[in-house]
């Protein structure tokens, strides 16, 4: 059976509540966790905000050694144990994928806490790549109460693996207060 891709994904804040919002795709609408200061017109490093604009998924990242390879239409990327994002704006890896040492900075991509075993990957501050303008912005899985994220968009798994079935690199993400 064919899937047809979803042309576009919609993340709004809720009223009143800022680190949380809606993701509507086709006829999914799912609650979201946003960044712990909400949807932030001018992202910076570190701010805590979800970045505003269009973006579009790039990859998705998946721990295969806690589920089996999810049903989509994105590449996909295994999270090896050395796996890990750059957020040091003075690195020339800036908000890009690296294999880190033990005792190297970075966002490690291998969690024990579960919020990294599906990560899409998403076009933020990527052409052009502006030192300080935010890093590791992902689509990932929420914390038990939809508790804050450091900027990303998260979702229950469930709701995660059912965009993903429909999800391609066309697809466009509008993130909007």
């Amino acid at each position: 059976m064919k899937r047809t891709a979803l042309r576009s994904i919609r993340v709004r804040a809720r009223p009143g509540r800022k680190s949380q919002g809606w993701l509507f795709a086709g006829p999914l609408t799912a609650p979201v966790a946003l960044g712990r200061s909400g949807i932030k017109a001018d992202k910076r490093e570190g701010d805590g905000g979800t970045p505003r604009g269009r973006f579009r998924p790039l990859r998705l990242w998946w721990r295969a050694d806690r589920l089996p390879r999810p049903q989509t239409l994105l590449p996909v990327r295994r999270i090896g144990r050395g796996d890990a994002w750059c957020e040091d704006p003075h690195d020339r890896r800036y908000n890009q994928p690296f294999r880190r040492s033990a005792n190297e900075p970075g966002d490690r991509l291998r969690r024990a806490d579960g919020l990294y075993d599906m990560i899409v990957e998403i076009d933020h501050n990527t052409r052009p790549r502006i030192a300080g303008r935010g890093s590791a912005v992902f689509i990932h899985v929420a914390r038990p109460g939809f508790a804050p994220t450091a900027g990303c968009v998260a979702l229950r798994l469930r709701d995660l693996k059912m965009l993903l079935g429909r999800m391609n690199s066309k697809t466009r993400i509008l993130i909007q207060s």
